[in-house]
Protein backbone atom coordinates (compact mmCIF):
# COMPACT_ATOMS: atom_id res chain seq x y z
CA UNK A 1 0.00 0.00 0.00
CA UNK A 2 1.49 3.61 -0.82
CA UNK A 3 0.63 6.85 0.25
CA UNK A 4 0.48 9.73 -2.26
CA UNK A 5 2.06 12.75 -0.80
CA UNK A 6 0.51 16.06 -2.21
CA UNK A 7 3.39 18.87 -2.52
CA UNK A 8 3.19 21.87 -0.28
CA UNK A 9 1.24 24.81 -2.08
CA UNK A 10 3.89 27.69 -2.78
CA UNK A 11 4.00 29.93 -0.10
CA UNK A 12 2.76 32.93 -2.47
CA UNK A 13 -0.22 30.51 -3.28
CA UNK A 14 -1.03 30.22 0.66
CA UNK A 15 -0.44 34.11 1.00
CA UNK A 16 -3.13 35.31 -0.96
CA UNK A 17 -5.78 32.18 0.29
CA UNK A 18 -4.54 34.04 3.58
CA UNK A 19 -5.03 37.22 2.33
CA UNK A 20 -8.21 36.39 0.28
CA UNK A 21 -9.45 34.78 3.45
CA UNK A 22 -8.65 38.14 5.63
CA UNK A 23 -10.65 39.98 2.83
CA UNK A 24 -13.44 38.17 3.49
CA UNK A 25 -13.74 38.40 7.30
CA UNK A 26 -13.34 42.31 6.57
CA UNK A 27 -16.17 42.65 4.34
CA UNK A 28 -18.13 40.25 6.51
CA UNK A 29 -17.95 42.75 9.58
CA UNK A 30 -18.73 46.00 7.17
CA UNK A 31 -21.78 44.51 5.52
CA UNK A 32 -23.27 43.63 9.15
CA UNK A 33 -22.44 46.99 10.00
CA UNK A 34 -24.27 47.87 6.67
CA UNK A 35 -27.35 46.08 8.08
CA UNK A 36 -27.45 47.26 11.30
CA UNK A 37 -27.18 51.05 9.99
CA UNK A 38 -29.88 50.52 7.89
CA UNK A 39 -32.16 48.98 10.45
CA UNK A 40 -31.00 52.03 12.88
CA UNK A 41 -31.68 54.84 10.44
CA UNK A 42 -35.21 53.69 10.23
CA UNK A 43 -35.66 53.88 14.12
CA UNK A 44 -34.31 57.01 14.00
CA UNK A 45 -36.41 58.70 11.24
CA UNK A 46 -39.38 57.62 13.12
CA UNK A 47 -38.12 59.32 16.22
CA UNK A 48 -38.27 62.46 14.36
CA UNK A 49 -41.34 62.17 13.06
CA UNK A 50 -42.75 61.14 16.25
CA UNK A 51 -41.53 64.25 18.20
CA UNK A 52 -41.92 66.52 15.10
CA UNK A 53 -46.39 64.92 16.48
CA UNK A 54 -46.05 63.61 12.64
CA UNK A 55 -46.76 59.85 13.49
CA UNK A 56 -47.71 58.12 16.79
CA UNK A 57 -46.25 55.82 17.84
CA UNK A 58 -48.41 52.36 18.56
CA UNK A 59 -48.40 50.94 22.39
CA UNK A 60 -46.35 47.86 21.09
CA UNK A 61 -43.77 49.32 20.02
CA UNK A 62 -43.38 52.80 21.71
CA UNK A 63 -41.06 55.64 21.44
CA UNK A 64 -38.50 54.66 23.88
CA UNK A 65 -38.54 51.31 23.76
CA UNK A 66 -37.55 52.57 19.67
CA UNK A 67 -35.33 55.38 21.19
CA UNK A 68 -33.21 52.19 22.60
CA UNK A 69 -33.07 49.96 19.90
CA UNK A 70 -31.65 52.73 17.51
CA UNK A 71 -29.23 54.44 20.10
CA UNK A 72 -27.74 50.58 20.33
CA UNK A 73 -27.93 49.98 17.14
CA UNK A 74 -26.31 52.83 15.62
CA UNK A 75 -23.57 54.04 18.75
CA UNK A 76 -22.79 50.71 20.09
CA UNK A 77 -23.16 47.99 16.98
CA UNK A 78 -22.54 49.97 13.79
CA UNK A 79 -19.49 51.65 14.78
CA UNK A 80 -18.32 48.49 15.86
CA UNK A 81 -18.73 46.29 13.42
CA UNK A 82 -17.07 48.92 11.18
CA UNK A 83 -13.91 49.60 12.71
CA UNK A 84 -13.49 46.28 13.63
CA UNK A 85 -13.47 44.86 9.86
CA UNK A 86 -11.38 48.35 8.78
CA UNK A 87 -9.23 47.62 11.31
CA UNK A 88 -8.55 43.76 10.36
CA UNK A 89 -7.84 45.13 7.14
CA UNK A 90 -5.75 48.03 7.95
CA UNK A 91 -3.59 45.01 9.94
CA UNK A 92 -4.22 42.41 7.59
CA UNK A 93 -3.39 44.87 4.19
CA UNK A 94 -0.01 46.23 6.04
CA UNK A 95 1.63 42.71 7.97
CA UNK A 96 1.54 40.14 4.83
CA UNK A 97 1.61 36.74 6.58
CA UNK A 98 0.22 33.14 6.45
CA UNK A 99 -2.06 33.51 9.17
CA UNK A 100 -4.74 31.53 11.17
CA UNK A 101 -8.34 33.47 11.04
CA UNK A 102 -9.59 31.51 13.72
CA UNK A 103 -9.55 34.25 16.53
CA UNK A 104 -10.69 37.19 14.11
CA UNK A 105 -14.07 34.54 13.45
CA UNK A 106 -14.12 34.20 17.01
CA UNK A 107 -14.76 37.63 17.45
CA UNK A 108 -17.25 38.31 14.49
CA UNK A 109 -19.75 35.31 15.56
CA UNK A 110 -19.55 36.41 19.34
CA UNK A 111 -19.96 40.04 18.07
CA UNK A 112 -23.37 38.57 16.34
CA UNK A 113 -24.25 36.63 18.64
CA UNK A 114 -23.91 39.25 21.27
CA UNK A 115 -25.89 41.77 18.64
CA UNK A 116 -28.66 39.32 18.24
CA UNK A 117 -29.72 38.71 21.71
CA UNK A 118 -29.34 42.40 22.69
CA UNK A 119 -31.78 43.61 19.52
CA UNK A 120 -34.61 40.52 20.73
CA UNK A 121 -34.62 41.58 23.88
CA UNK A 122 -35.12 44.95 22.76
CA UNK A 123 -37.91 44.63 20.16
CA UNK A 124 -39.27 42.66 22.63
CA UNK A 125 -39.93 44.92 25.29
CA UNK A 126 -37.56 43.74 27.94
CA UNK A 127 -34.71 46.57 27.58
CA UNK A 128 -36.08 50.15 27.36
CA UNK A 129 -33.06 51.31 29.05
CA UNK A 130 -31.59 53.37 26.27
CA UNK A 131 -28.01 52.90 25.01
CA UNK A 132 -26.69 54.20 28.33
CA UNK A 133 -28.34 51.36 30.15
CA UNK A 134 -28.38 53.31 33.54
CA UNK A 135 -29.51 51.66 36.64
CA UNK A 136 -32.17 51.97 38.40
CA UNK A 137 -34.01 50.83 35.09
CA UNK A 138 -33.69 47.11 35.12
CA UNK A 139 -33.29 45.16 31.92
CA UNK A 140 -33.67 41.37 31.13
CA UNK A 141 -30.45 39.75 32.04
CA UNK A 142 -30.51 38.68 28.14
CA UNK A 143 -29.75 42.27 27.36
CA UNK A 144 -26.66 42.94 29.26
CA UNK A 145 -25.17 39.23 28.22
CA UNK A 146 -25.61 40.37 24.87
CA UNK A 147 -23.66 43.56 25.48
CA UNK A 148 -21.35 41.37 27.13
CA UNK A 149 -20.67 38.99 24.38
CA UNK A 150 -20.49 42.10 22.25
CA UNK A 151 -17.64 43.38 23.93
CA UNK A 152 -16.00 40.22 24.56
CA UNK A 153 -15.68 39.73 20.78
CA UNK A 154 -14.46 42.74 19.82
CA UNK A 155 -11.47 41.96 22.33
CA UNK A 156 -10.97 38.80 20.15
CA UNK A 157 -10.47 40.95 17.02
CA UNK A 158 -8.36 43.10 19.04
CA UNK A 159 -6.04 40.53 20.04
CA UNK A 160 -5.67 39.43 17.00
CA UNK A 161 -4.30 42.54 15.17
CA UNK A 162 -2.04 42.51 18.39
CA UNK A 163 -0.72 39.08 18.20
CA UNK A 164 0.33 39.93 14.06
CA UNK A 165 1.99 43.09 15.17
CA UNK A 166 3.71 41.32 17.81
CA UNK A 167 4.82 38.81 14.93
CA UNK A 168 5.88 41.87 12.77
CA UNK A 169 8.07 43.17 15.32
CA UNK A 170 9.49 39.81 16.41
CA UNK A 171 10.44 39.20 12.48
CA UNK A 172 11.16 42.88 11.55
CA UNK A 173 12.81 44.30 14.91
CA UNK A 174 14.48 46.87 13.28
CA UNK A 175 11.48 47.93 11.35
CA UNK A 176 8.50 50.74 12.18
CA UNK A 177 5.26 49.03 12.51
CA UNK A 178 3.74 49.95 9.75
CA UNK A 179 1.24 53.35 9.78
CA UNK A 180 -1.79 51.40 9.07
CA UNK A 181 -1.45 48.54 11.88
CA UNK A 182 0.03 50.72 14.57
CA UNK A 183 -3.20 53.21 14.27
CA UNK A 184 -5.57 50.08 14.92
CA UNK A 185 -3.52 48.87 17.32
CA UNK A 186 -3.29 51.98 19.44
CA UNK A 187 -7.04 52.58 18.98
CA UNK A 188 -7.75 48.74 20.37
CA UNK A 189 -5.10 49.16 22.99
CA UNK A 190 -7.48 52.05 23.95
CA UNK A 191 -10.40 50.25 23.56
CA UNK A 192 -9.41 47.42 25.64
CA UNK A 193 -8.49 49.97 28.50
CA UNK A 194 -11.35 51.47 28.31
CA UNK A 195 -14.10 48.63 28.19
CA UNK A 196 -12.68 47.54 31.48
CA UNK A 197 -15.33 49.82 32.75
CA UNK A 198 -17.95 48.52 30.91
CA UNK A 199 -17.21 44.88 32.17
CA UNK A 200 -16.80 45.64 35.62
CA UNK A 201 -20.37 47.20 35.60
CA UNK A 202 -21.80 44.25 33.73
CA UNK A 203 -20.42 42.50 36.61
CA UNK A 204 -22.93 44.49 38.88
CA UNK A 205 -25.62 44.85 36.68
CA UNK A 206 -26.13 40.87 36.12
CA UNK A 207 -26.19 39.38 38.80
CA UNK A 208 -28.64 42.49 40.08
CA UNK A 209 -30.96 41.64 36.77
CA UNK A 210 -30.86 37.80 37.93
CA UNK A 211 -32.48 38.76 41.43
CA UNK A 212 -28.96 37.51 43.22
CA UNK A 213 -28.19 40.95 45.16
CA UNK A 214 -31.41 43.10 46.68
CA UNK A 215 -30.09 46.25 44.81
CA UNK A 216 -27.52 48.08 43.09
CA UNK A 217 -25.47 51.16 43.85
CA UNK A 218 -26.54 53.94 41.17
CA UNK A 219 -23.57 56.33 41.68
CA UNK A 220 -21.32 53.57 40.96
CA UNK A 221 -22.48 52.09 38.06
CA UNK A 222 -22.78 54.99 36.42
CA UNK A 223 -19.36 56.28 37.09
CA UNK A 224 -18.52 52.70 35.52
CA UNK A 225 -20.74 53.23 32.66
CA UNK A 226 -19.04 56.76 31.71
CA UNK A 227 -15.55 55.60 31.90
CA UNK A 228 -16.25 53.66 29.34
CA UNK A 229 -18.52 56.01 27.56
CA UNK A 230 -16.53 58.60 26.79
CA UNK A 231 -13.58 57.04 25.30
CA UNK A 232 -16.24 55.06 23.16
CA UNK A 233 -16.64 58.67 21.66
CA UNK A 234 -12.56 58.85 20.60
CA UNK A 235 -12.74 54.92 19.45
CA UNK A 236 -15.24 55.95 16.89
CA UNK A 237 -13.32 59.22 15.94
CA UNK A 238 -10.14 57.00 15.96
CA UNK A 239 -11.80 54.88 13.59
CA UNK A 240 -13.00 57.88 11.13
CA UNK A 241 -9.05 59.38 11.71
CA UNK A 242 -7.80 56.11 10.19
CA UNK A 243 -9.38 56.88 7.11
CA UNK A 244 -8.55 60.26 7.01
CA UNK A 245 -5.08 59.75 7.87
CA UNK A 246 -4.19 57.12 5.33
CA UNK A 247 -6.73 56.20 2.91
CA UNK A 248 -8.40 59.13 1.75
CA UNK A 249 -5.33 60.99 -0.05
CA UNK A 250 -4.72 58.09 -2.28
CA UNK A 251 -8.01 59.36 -3.77
CA UNK A 252 -6.62 62.71 -4.43
CA UNK A 253 -2.73 61.40 -5.26
CA UNK A 254 -1.65 63.07 -1.56
CA UNK A 255 0.29 61.30 1.22
CA UNK A 256 0.23 61.16 4.48
CA UNK A 257 2.12 64.62 5.64
CA UNK A 258 3.72 63.35 8.78
CA UNK A 259 4.12 59.31 9.74
CA UNK A 260 5.14 60.83 13.55
CA UNK A 261 3.00 63.69 13.84
CA UNK A 262 -0.34 60.92 12.83
CA UNK A 263 1.31 58.44 15.72
CA UNK A 264 1.58 61.39 18.30
CA UNK A 265 -2.07 62.09 17.68
CA UNK A 266 -2.72 58.68 18.18
CA UNK A 267 -0.88 58.18 21.37
CA UNK A 268 -2.35 61.21 22.51
CA UNK A 269 -5.95 60.00 22.37
CA UNK A 270 -4.77 56.68 23.92
CA UNK A 271 -3.51 58.35 26.60
CA UNK A 272 -5.60 60.96 26.93
CA UNK A 273 -9.45 59.04 25.96
CA UNK A 274 -9.98 57.66 29.73
CA UNK A 275 -9.49 59.83 31.99
CA UNK A 276 -12.06 62.05 30.47
CA UNK A 277 -15.58 60.61 32.00
CA UNK A 278 -16.49 62.51 35.05
CA UNK A 279 -17.19 65.60 32.73
CA UNK A 280 -20.42 63.69 32.13
CA UNK A 281 -21.32 63.41 36.02
CA UNK A 282 -20.97 67.50 36.63
CA UNK A 283 -24.32 67.44 38.64
CA UNK A 284 -23.56 63.85 40.15
CA UNK A 285 -23.52 63.91 43.85
CA UNK A 286 -20.58 62.10 45.72
CA UNK A 287 -17.54 63.23 43.75
CA UNK A 288 -15.68 65.66 44.60
CA UNK A 289 -15.00 68.93 42.70
CA UNK A 290 -10.99 68.10 42.32
CA UNK A 291 -12.09 65.18 40.51
CA UNK A 292 -14.04 66.42 38.22
CA UNK A 293 -11.83 69.61 37.39
CA UNK A 294 -8.72 66.85 36.68
CA UNK A 295 -11.06 65.03 34.14
CA UNK A 296 -11.96 68.37 32.59
CA UNK A 297 -8.72 69.56 32.43
CA UNK A 298 -7.86 66.22 30.55
CA UNK A 299 -11.09 66.71 28.13
CA UNK A 300 -9.66 70.54 27.18
CA UNK A 301 -6.38 68.50 26.46
CA UNK A 302 -8.22 65.70 23.94
CA UNK A 303 -9.06 68.87 21.60
CA UNK A 304 -4.71 68.61 20.82
CA UNK A 305 -4.60 66.25 18.70
CA UNK A 306 -7.84 66.82 16.97
CA UNK A 307 -6.34 70.11 16.06
CA UNK A 308 -3.38 68.43 15.22
CA UNK A 309 -5.61 65.80 13.17
CA UNK A 310 -7.31 68.76 11.26
CA UNK A 311 -3.75 70.36 10.52
CA UNK A 312 -2.48 66.83 9.08
CA UNK A 313 -4.87 66.41 7.24
CA UNK A 314 -5.46 70.15 5.09
CA UNK A 315 -1.78 70.13 4.67
CA UNK A 316 -1.71 67.04 2.98
CA UNK A 317 -4.48 68.38 0.90
CA UNK A 318 -2.60 72.03 0.38
CA UNK A 319 1.32 69.97 -1.12
CA UNK A 320 -1.49 67.54 -3.49
CA UNK A 321 -2.98 70.83 -4.79
CA UNK A 322 0.65 72.54 -4.88
CA UNK A 323 2.51 69.94 -6.27
CA UNK A 324 -0.40 69.52 -8.99
CA UNK A 325 0.10 73.62 -9.66
CA UNK A 326 -2.76 74.90 -7.65
CA UNK A 327 -2.18 77.89 -5.57
CA UNK A 328 -4.48 79.94 -2.75
CA UNK A 329 -7.34 78.16 -0.43
CA UNK A 330 -9.68 77.85 -3.92
CA UNK A 331 -7.13 76.49 -5.92
CA UNK A 332 -7.08 73.26 -3.45
CA UNK A 333 -10.41 73.13 -2.77
CA UNK A 334 -11.30 72.79 -6.34
CA UNK A 335 -8.00 70.46 -6.92
CA UNK A 336 -10.18 68.14 -4.86
CA UNK A 337 -12.13 65.33 -6.23
CA UNK A 338 -15.84 65.93 -5.03
CA UNK A 339 -16.84 64.00 -7.08
CA UNK A 340 -15.51 60.84 -6.21
CA UNK A 341 -17.53 59.47 -3.06
CA UNK A 342 -15.10 57.52 -1.50
CA UNK A 343 -13.25 61.57 -0.93
CA UNK A 344 -17.04 62.77 -0.57
CA UNK A 345 -18.13 61.46 2.11
CA UNK A 346 -15.03 61.96 4.89
CA UNK A 347 -14.40 65.45 3.29
CA UNK A 348 -18.36 66.63 3.99
CA UNK A 349 -18.22 64.32 7.63
CA UNK A 350 -14.69 66.77 8.31
CA UNK A 351 -16.66 69.69 7.41
CA UNK A 352 -19.82 68.37 10.14
CA UNK A 353 -16.98 67.91 12.52
CA UNK A 354 -16.02 71.42 13.00
CA UNK A 355 -18.80 72.68 14.67
CA UNK A 356 -19.25 69.51 16.37
CA UNK A 357 -15.29 69.73 18.35
CA UNK A 358 -16.52 73.46 19.06
CA UNK A 359 -20.16 72.36 20.59
CA UNK A 360 -17.84 70.26 22.50
CA UNK A 361 -16.04 72.25 24.07
CA UNK A 362 -19.42 74.01 25.57
CA UNK A 363 -20.37 70.79 26.74
CA UNK A 364 -16.89 70.45 28.58
CA UNK A 365 -18.00 73.88 30.32
CA UNK A 366 -19.53 73.51 33.44
CA UNK A 367 -21.75 76.92 33.09
CA UNK A 368 -22.80 76.00 29.88
CA UNK A 369 -23.22 72.28 30.45
CA UNK A 370 -25.92 72.66 33.33
CA UNK A 371 -27.65 74.70 30.80
CA UNK A 372 -27.83 72.32 27.68
CA UNK A 373 -27.21 69.34 29.08
CA UNK A 374 -30.43 67.52 29.18
CA UNK A 375 -31.94 69.53 26.11
CA UNK A 376 -31.72 68.53 22.37
CA UNK A 377 -28.68 70.54 22.00
CA UNK A 378 -26.78 67.68 23.33
CA UNK A 379 -28.62 65.05 20.91
CA UNK A 380 -27.36 67.31 18.09
CA UNK A 381 -23.76 67.66 19.31
CA UNK A 382 -23.76 63.79 19.59
CA UNK A 383 -25.32 63.29 15.85
CA UNK A 384 -23.55 66.22 14.00
CA UNK A 385 -20.03 64.69 15.98
CA UNK A 386 -20.97 60.89 15.20
CA UNK A 387 -23.70 60.80 12.90
CA UNK A 388 -22.05 63.24 10.64
CA UNK A 389 -18.12 62.81 10.61
CA UNK A 390 -18.14 59.15 11.72
CA UNK A 391 -21.02 57.40 9.64
CA UNK A 392 -20.34 59.44 6.52
CA UNK A 393 -16.55 58.54 6.68
CA UNK A 394 -17.61 55.05 7.23
CA UNK A 395 -19.82 54.79 4.59
CA UNK A 396 -17.90 57.26 2.01
CA UNK A 397 -14.79 54.87 2.85
CA UNK A 398 -16.81 51.73 2.22
CA UNK A 399 -17.59 52.80 -1.05
CA UNK A 400 -13.61 52.03 -2.20
CA UNK A 401 -13.52 49.10 0.58
CA UNK A 402 -16.06 46.60 -0.71
CA UNK A 403 -15.23 46.31 -4.49
CA UNK A 404 -11.57 46.32 -3.17
CA UNK A 405 -12.48 43.68 -0.26
CA UNK A 406 -14.74 41.72 -3.06
CA UNK A 407 -12.98 42.62 -6.09
CA UNK A 408 -16.29 43.56 -7.80
CA UNK A 409 -17.27 47.05 -9.32
CA UNK A 410 -18.92 50.03 -7.28
CA UNK A 411 -23.17 49.27 -8.31
CA UNK A 412 -24.33 52.70 -9.42
CA UNK A 413 -21.52 54.97 -8.60
CA UNK A 414 -23.29 57.98 -9.22
CA UNK A 415 -25.95 56.82 -6.61
CA UNK A 416 -23.25 57.16 -4.44
CA UNK A 417 -22.13 60.21 -5.13
CA UNK A 418 -25.54 61.55 -4.63
CA UNK A 419 -25.81 59.88 -1.02
CA UNK A 420 -23.18 61.03 0.30
CA UNK A 421 -24.84 64.84 -0.28
CA UNK A 422 -28.06 63.85 0.44
CA UNK A 423 -26.53 62.65 3.77
CA UNK A 424 -24.64 65.71 4.46
CA UNK A 425 -27.80 67.99 3.94
CA UNK A 426 -30.30 65.89 6.11
CA UNK A 427 -27.65 65.61 9.06
CA UNK A 428 -26.49 69.50 8.84
CA UNK A 429 -30.57 70.48 8.97
CA UNK A 430 -31.27 67.62 11.45
CA UNK A 431 -28.49 68.82 14.25
CA UNK A 432 -28.50 72.50 13.21
CA UNK A 433 -32.61 71.95 14.54
CA UNK A 434 -32.16 70.22 16.90
CA UNK A 435 -29.16 72.75 18.67
CA UNK A 436 -31.38 75.59 18.18
CA UNK A 437 -34.25 73.07 19.95
CA UNK A 438 -31.93 72.84 22.75
CA UNK A 439 -31.64 76.40 23.48
CA UNK A 440 -34.98 77.11 23.55
CA UNK A 441 -35.37 74.63 26.26
CA UNK A 442 -37.00 71.34 24.42
CA UNK A 443 -35.58 68.01 26.41
CA UNK A 444 -34.03 65.20 25.28
CA UNK A 445 -35.33 61.20 25.69
CA UNK A 446 -38.40 62.65 26.05
CA UNK A 447 -41.59 61.15 23.90
CA UNK A 448 -44.18 63.87 23.63
CA UNK A 449 -42.45 67.47 23.81
CA UNK A 450 -45.75 69.20 23.17
CA UNK A 451 -46.83 69.23 26.82
CA UNK A 452 -49.91 69.02 25.50
CA UNK A 453 -50.02 72.09 23.94
CA UNK A 454 -48.36 74.14 26.50
CA UNK A 455 -47.56 77.88 24.94
CA UNK A 456 -43.46 77.30 25.90
CA UNK A 457 -43.55 74.51 24.25
CA UNK A 458 -44.88 75.51 21.13
CA UNK A 459 -41.64 77.76 20.56
CA UNK A 460 -39.75 74.80 19.64
CA UNK A 461 -42.36 73.01 17.52
CA UNK A 462 -40.66 74.31 14.27
CA UNK A 463 -37.08 73.08 15.01
CA UNK A 464 -38.80 69.33 15.56
CA UNK A 465 -40.21 69.51 11.91
CA UNK A 466 -37.09 70.89 10.54
CA UNK A 467 -35.43 68.00 12.59
CA UNK A 468 -37.95 65.36 11.66
CA UNK A 469 -37.47 66.62 7.59
CA UNK A 470 -33.26 66.51 7.98
CA UNK A 471 -33.74 63.15 9.66
CA UNK A 472 -35.82 61.49 7.05
CA UNK A 473 -33.32 63.41 4.32
CA UNK A 474 -30.45 61.03 6.25
CA UNK A 475 -32.68 57.29 6.43
CA UNK A 476 -33.54 57.99 2.43
CA UNK A 477 -29.21 58.50 1.91
CA UNK A 478 -28.66 55.62 4.29
CA UNK A 479 -30.86 53.47 1.94
CA UNK A 480 -29.04 54.44 -0.79
CA UNK A 481 -26.04 53.44 0.55
CA UNK A 482 -27.68 50.43 1.25
CA UNK A 483 -28.88 50.00 -2.06
CA UNK A 484 -25.67 50.39 -3.69
CA UNK A 485 -23.25 48.39 -1.43
CA UNK A 486 -25.92 45.33 -1.22
CA UNK A 487 -26.17 46.02 -5.37
CA UNK A 488 -22.08 45.94 -5.57
CA UNK A 489 -22.06 42.10 -4.41
CA UNK A 490 -25.38 40.85 -6.04
CA UNK A 491 -24.50 42.26 -9.56
CA UNK A 492 -20.92 40.40 -8.93
CA UNK A 493 -19.89 42.69 -11.89
CA UNK A 494 -16.04 41.51 -11.27
CA UNK A 495 -13.32 44.08 -12.29
CA UNK A 496 -10.89 43.17 -15.33
CA UNK A 497 -7.91 44.31 -12.91
CA UNK A 498 -9.18 43.92 -9.07
CA UNK A 499 -9.64 46.98 -7.63
CA UNK A 500 -7.45 48.25 -4.46
CA UNK A 501 -8.14 50.85 -2.14
CA UNK A 502 -4.66 51.36 -0.78
CA UNK A 503 -3.00 53.34 1.93
CA UNK A 504 -1.14 56.47 1.10
CA UNK A 505 2.91 57.00 1.52
CA UNK A 506 4.24 59.24 3.65
CA UNK A 507 5.36 62.01 2.18
CA UNK A 508 9.29 61.98 1.62
CA UNK A 509 9.78 65.65 3.09
CA UNK A 510 8.13 64.53 6.39
CA UNK A 511 10.98 64.35 9.55
CA UNK A 512 11.55 60.63 10.77
CA UNK A 513 9.71 59.28 13.26
CA UNK A 514 11.14 58.34 16.62
CA UNK A 515 11.86 55.24 17.35
CA UNK A 516 10.36 56.01 20.76
CA UNK A 517 6.60 56.25 19.24
CA UNK A 518 6.82 53.02 18.28
CA UNK A 519 7.01 51.58 21.28
CA UNK A 520 3.40 50.56 21.65
CA UNK A 521 3.72 48.37 25.10
CA UNK A 522 5.37 51.21 26.87
CA UNK A 523 2.79 53.40 25.70
CA UNK A 524 -0.45 50.92 27.03
CA UNK A 525 1.42 51.21 30.42
CA UNK A 526 1.69 54.41 30.71
CA UNK A 527 -2.59 54.79 29.41
CA UNK A 528 -3.16 52.11 31.98
CA UNK A 529 -1.73 54.06 34.87
CA UNK A 530 -3.17 57.44 34.00
CA UNK A 531 -6.46 55.78 33.81
CA UNK A 532 -6.17 54.27 37.43
CA UNK A 533 -4.60 57.54 39.05
CA UNK A 534 -7.91 59.29 37.35
CA UNK A 535 -10.34 57.18 38.61
CA UNK A 536 -8.71 55.39 41.55
CA UNK A 537 -9.79 58.23 44.04
CA UNK A 538 -13.72 59.01 42.73
CA UNK A 539 -14.36 55.17 42.80
CA UNK A 540 -12.85 55.08 46.37
CA UNK A 541 -15.09 57.52 47.34
CA UNK A 542 -17.95 55.95 45.83
CA UNK A 543 -17.09 52.54 48.12
CA UNK A 544 -16.66 54.37 51.23
CA UNK A 545 -19.93 56.15 50.75
CA UNK A 546 -22.90 54.67 51.94
CA UNK A 547 -24.71 52.68 49.42
CA UNK A 548 -28.47 53.18 49.03
CA UNK A 549 -29.35 49.93 46.73
CA UNK A 550 -31.99 50.52 44.01
CA UNK A 551 -33.86 47.52 43.47
CA UNK A 552 -34.46 47.94 40.22
CA UNK A 553 -37.58 50.01 37.76
CA UNK A 554 -39.54 49.18 34.88
CA UNK A 555 -41.28 52.02 33.43
CA UNK A 556 -42.56 51.15 30.54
Amino acid sequence: MSVTMRPAAPSGQLLALSRAGGNLLALTHIYTATLVLGVGALFGMLQGLSRASLITMPPAFDYYRMLTAHGVLMALVFTTFFITGLFTYCVYETIPRVRSLALGWTGYCTMLVGTVLTTVVILHGDATVLYTFYAPLKASPFFYFGATLLVLGTWCVAFDCIFNVIWFKRMNPAKRIPLPAFIATTTFIMWIIATLGVVAEMGLLIPWSLGWTPGIDVSLSRMLFWYFGHPLVYFWIMGAYAIWYTLIPTTFGGKVFSDALTRVAFVSLLLLSTPVGLHHQYLDPGISAGWKWLHTVVTYGVVIPSFMTAFAIFASFEIAARRAGRRGFLGTIRFLPWRNPVFAGPALGMLLFIPGGFGGIVNNSYSMDVLVHNTMWIVGHFHITVGGPVALTFIGASYGLIPALSGRLLYAPRLALIQVYTFFVGMTIMSTAMHFAGLLGSPRRTSDVSYMGAQGAATWHPEMLWAAFGGTLVAISILMFIIVATGTYVANKRAEVAPTFAFADTDEDAMETPPVLDRLGTWAVIAIVLALLAYAGPVTQQLQAHAYLAPGMRTW
